[in-house]
């Protein structure tokens, strides 16, 4: 018995190790993250990417088609198109990307500004 109890402890001890917010990122870094996570499967700078082949059609190169290449957005755009999505684009809800990442997204993306 005192074997399974051991067991258990062990278990839980790992899942709490496994849930704690990962310490050694910096903070630009998980602006990235968040970026790598919901925006970069149709915006990463690739062409065959379905938000960047959009917006290079949109543009015609007057604009950078990727986002992480943009240095012409506001940060109440970049929040506007998250929460409310356009054309194919699907609108994120906080429950997917929290007010606090949409923020650190936004601190991101203005960062290309600086």
């Amino acid at each position: 018995m005192k074997t399974n109890s051991f067991i258990v402890l062990m278990m839980l001890a790992g899942l709490a190790v496994a849930s704690e917010p990962a310490r050694d990122v910096q903070p630009g870094q998980r602006g990235k993250q968040v970026f790598d996570q919901w925006c970069a499967i149709c915006h990463a700078a690739a062409p065959r990417m379905p938000g960047t082949a959009s917006l290079a059609a949109k543009y015609g190169g007057s604009l950078p088609a990727a986002l992480e290449e943009r240095t012409d957005m506001p940060p109440a755009f970049i929040k506007y198109f998250v929460r409310n999505g356009v054309l194919i684009m699907p609108a994120f809800r906080k429950t997917e990307i929290t007010d606090a990442d949409l923020e650190l997204l936004v601190d991101y993306l203005k960062a290309k500004d600086q």
